[in-house]
């Protein structure tokens, strides 16, 4: 059995990557989190891209550790808004993780925008690290429109605001089982599968 470190303490996403590996039949990988090993320093996210700061958690994971080490950094990129909130997307109103400020904030700074001009997506770049061995990075993305005012309860940060693919749901209406099958993260982590999969091997 391979040990695999995802550097997150967030429940929902262990148990994404674990069901994606059930999903696609790779058995011999035990996937844990930062609190089933013990604690080091962690970086802050100071990369100007998703894919600098996933590389960085990753690589300070499987440093710490000796574990393959997989770590995502994700966010919404608004077009009307030249790309932004980006790498900034869980402080864009300048407190981190609050999702109700930073939602009422990106919502005002599009009350102007007509409806053909609020594209976006969301992204997730996920770094996988093997210690002392090869290093991948991967990005997913998840297109859709930014709508007007929030909608259902499912999911978290932007999921109200953000209507995949311009559809009428937003992503908190979906079911978790169709977020998964959709979602940025989910593409993201997909493209890891071979790597995964080499590693159960070795195991």
């Amino acid at each position: 059995m391979s040990r695999v470190l995802v550097a997150s303490r967030n429940a929902k996403k262990l148990k994404e990557l674990r069901r994606i590996l059930d999903e696609a039949g790779i058995a011999g990988i035990e996937i844990v989190g930062l609190d089933d090993v013990p604690p080091y320093p962690e970086a802050p996210e100071t990369a100007p891209d998703f894919e600098g700061n996933a590389l960085a958690k990753a690589r300070d994971g499987a440093a710490a550790t000796g574990l393959p080490c997989v770590a995502d950094d994700s966010g919404i990129e608004v077009d009307a808004l030249n790309g932004m909130p980006g790498v900034l997307s869980a402080r864009w109103s300048g407190r981190h993780g609050d999702d109700a400020a930073n939602n009422a904030l990106l919502l005002a700074q599009l009350t102007d925008v007509p409806d053909e001009r609020r594209g976006g997506r969301f992204v997730s770049t996920c770094a996988l690290v093997v210690p002392g061995g090869e290093e991948l990075v991967v990005r997913g993305e998840w297109p859709g429109i930014i709508g007007r005012e929030p909608k259902g309860e499912n999911g978290f940060g932007y999921d109200p605001l953000f209507f995949p693919d311009g559809g009428e749901l937003s992503a908190a209406q979906l079911s978790p089982a169709e977020k998964d099958a959709a979602s940025h993260r989910g593409r993201a982590l997909r493209q890891l599968l071979p790597a995964l999969s080499a590693l159960a091997r070795e195991g």
